[in-house]
């Protein structure tokens, strides 16, 4: 019986084989190299052919930009010897030189502190808002606001402090009252973030109040005015896009056609035009002795131009929630604002993360627009200190910092966006 079974067993037709080759190692740097740099024949041309691209401009970059640049001085005769050909070298004294005027335009140099200090209580103000956890707890939000008024009072003084102070603990304070329990400090912190605090920058940033000296709009310029038109163009254009977006899914038709029109004539021209007719254009419509800041009229114009692409990014979201969700909240019994501010419109904004922040990469790198209507933004400025008598020749060196300057705050939002895209896990399944 035995001999029977193991006659019958498919081992006993088993040949020899030849052995195999060892496996591939798939870890370490050799492992990753060939995985992702030279897995075919393909990818190793290739890989070839950029390694080719970096060597022959990332060493001469180097050179020109770190090796043989001029670092030390505050004035031209530091970097004469690179223009008579001694060196390729950049001269980064152009740049230590007119460093406060990139920066902050024409703005006087005694009243820069108030935009310093503007841009600090921002930073203060947004971290709760940008940070998940960190500071949920009411004992560190305490600790916080105290670190925060006593950093404002170090560098900026009492008063600066003293406002700090009240602008931090305030929403705190306002989440154990009895009327404003039913908000949590978060939602505080965006009310204040966007309804108080640009009242108090713009008092800090103009002046003519609690003793400080009035300053001009058209003195502001560099990354300041860069910042200031980016950050009004975005506050302003997603709250407004979303508005649009909802009127152009609406059921009622004067609202839906009005959208539409607005949508589509404003996706349909050019950033300059809009900005054209809001300065130059407006005023002729205007009634005679009515004035408009040209700065106030550009910031409208980035704000309604944006706010269009805005809600298109904003009605695919809408497009990609699924009927059930509209239907379960009906079941619910609640009304139209309820329903989307509650269960479709967090669903929809957490898909498109990534449409809004590229349209937000876009407002900010368009801003550079606003110099046709003769604001000196970043690039305006660069292009003012340029033509000195006292700099010319050292055109790389500028336009090598503001393609960095803007890079910084790009990547800066590019990697936040993709924080966010983790935390939510949008895309994933």
């Amino acid at each position: 019986m035995t001999e029977k079974i193991i006659g019958k067993n498919p081992l006993k037709e088993w040949k020899p084989r030849p052995d195999l080759p060892p496996p591939v190692r798939d870890f370490g740097l050799s492992g990753w190299l060939r995985k992702n740099l030279f897995s075919s024949a393909g990818n190793t041309f290739f890989t070839l052919i950029g390694i080719t691209i970096i060597w022959l401009t990332v060493p001469p970059f180097i050179q020109w930009a770190v090796i043989n640049a001029a670092w030390l001085g505050d004035n031209r005769s530091a970097c004469d010897y690179l223009l008579e050909g001694e060196k390729n070298g950049a001269c980064w004294v152009f740049i230590k030189v007119r460093l406060g005027m990139f920066m902050y335009g024409f703005y006087p140099d005694p009243e820069r502190w108030r935009v310093n200090f503007a841009l600090c209580l921002l930073a203060l103000g947004a971290l709760p808002i940008l940070t998940t956890g960190l500071l949920e707890k009411n004992l560190r939000r305490i600790v916080y606001l105290i670190a925060g008024a006593i950093v404002c009072t170090v560098f900026f003084g009492p008063f600066p402090g003293l406002t700090a102070a009240m602008f931090l603990s305030a929403p705190l304070l306002l989440s154990f009252t009895p009327l404003a329990r039913q908000i949590p400090v978060r939602g505080w912190n965006w009310i204040f973030l966007f309804t108080i605090y640009p009242v108090i920058a713009w008092f800090l940033f103009t002046g003519g109040i609690f003793g400080l000296p009035y300053v001009d709009t058209h003195q502001w310029g560099g990354m300041f005015l860069t910042l200031v038109i980016a950050g009004i163009g975005i506050a302003a254009s997603l709250p407004i896009g979303i508005l649009l977006a909802l009127g152009r899914r609406s059921s009622m038709p004067v609202t839906k056609t009005l959208c539409v029109c607005f949508i589509e004539l404003i996706r349909g021209v050019p950033l300059i035009s809009v900005l054209f007719m809001a300065s130059v254009m407006l005023p002729l419509l205007l009634p005679e002795g009515t004035h408009f800041n040209k700065l106030l009229r550009a910031l409208i114009g980035v704000a309604l131009f944006y706010a269009a692409y805005m809600a298109e990014v904003v009605r695919g979201g809408l497009a990609a929630i699924p009927k059930g969700q509209y239907e379960a909240a009906q079941a619910l019994g609640w009304g139209y604002w309820k329903m989307m501010g509650l269960i479709i419109l967090p669903q929809a904004l957490r898909l498109v993360i990534p449409g809004i922040v590229n349209t937000f990469l876009g407002l900010f790198k368009d801003t550079t627009l606003v110099a046709v209507i003769g604001l000196m933004d970043m690039l305006g400025i660069v292009k003012t200190a340029l033509a000195d008598t006292d700099w010319l020749g050292f055109p790389k060196e500028a336009y090598v910092f503001a393609a960095l300057t803007y890079w910084v705050f790009c990547f800066s939002m590019s990697r936040y966006s993709m924080s966010l895209e983790k935390r939510f896990r949008v895309n994933r399944r």
